[in-house]
């Protein structure tokens, strides 16, 4: 009986962040589920609970979606989907640990760096392509998604809203593409889901609030900081299943 109890504040912690800072509760989420489950169940349930909380956070913050530059990523997402697809793609925990573990080193990247806009066509759909292969992949895109965020000209709110309505349709691309290969998700899996789902929409609707306080430059500040602890703990327990096995 514990564990709906913990599942349900882990949720809703993990909401809360990323109702914050737009994607690091996913990584926190993620790695609870992984200790929890077999890593393919885990994505599955994983996109189901981001589903809720990000579609919570998307409808918060509709009036900031940039809807010319979500059909460009949507469209993205569905150029992977079909990729892994063909590729009959699966999943071992080691590589998504690793992988995971890896991507945070993306905010690092200095901004003169990158030329890439989300709003302009080809950048919109590469975003998605990008993100949501990773999403698909293993589980989460982190900040795979920012750097095409990096040079548009919009605030936090509106990246906040449009990465939000996109991962979304990332998120039910998940489901959809491990709902059919996953064996293991046993109904009581799928009420876990109906337990937490609550607690994601309260959640995203705390970190909401939270965001409206916090400064763009404050904002891209904490969420390089926070991402890169998370990247670092699961690049370890990546390389630790590596060499262990």
């Amino acid at each position: 009986m514990l564990f709906p109890v913990a599942l349900a504040l882990i949720v809703f912690a993990t909401s809360v962040l990323s109702g914050v800072f737009g994607m690091a509760g996913g990584l926190v989420l993620l790695g609870a589920l992984l200790a929890l489950m077999p890593v393919a169940a885990a994505i599955a349930v994983h996109g189901a609970v981001q589903t809720v909380a990000n579609g919570a956070r998307a409808w918060f913050s509709r009036a900031y979606i940039d809807w010319r530059s979500l059909g460009y990523i949507c469209a993205g997402i569905g150029i992977a989907a079909a990729l892994l697809l063909a590729l009959r793609y699966r999943p071992d925990l080691a590589t998504v640990c690793i992988v995971i573990g890896l991507t945070p080193l993306l905010v690092w990247i200095p901004r003169r760096w990158l030329a890439l806009d989300a709003s302009r066509p080809l950048h919109g759909v590469l975003c998605g392509i990008v993100g949501g292969g990773l999403n698909l992949a293993v589980g989460v895109a982190g900040p795979s998604i920012d750097i095409f965020f990096i040079r548009t000209a919009i605030d936090r709110r509106r990246i906040i809203a449009t990465k939000a309505a996109a991962q979304v349709v990332s998120h039910l691309a998940k489901v959809v593409f491990y709902g059919g290969l996953v064996q293991a998700m046993t109904g009581a899996d799928w009420w876990l889901v109906l337990v937490a789902a609550p607690f994601a929409i309260l959640g995203t609707q705390a970190g909401y609030l939270l965001l409206q306080r916090l400064t763009d430059q404050r904002f891209r500040e904490w969420t390089r900081w926070i991402v890169s602890v998370i990247g670092i703990f699961y690049l370890g327990r990546g390389l630790t299943l590596l060499l262990g096995a």
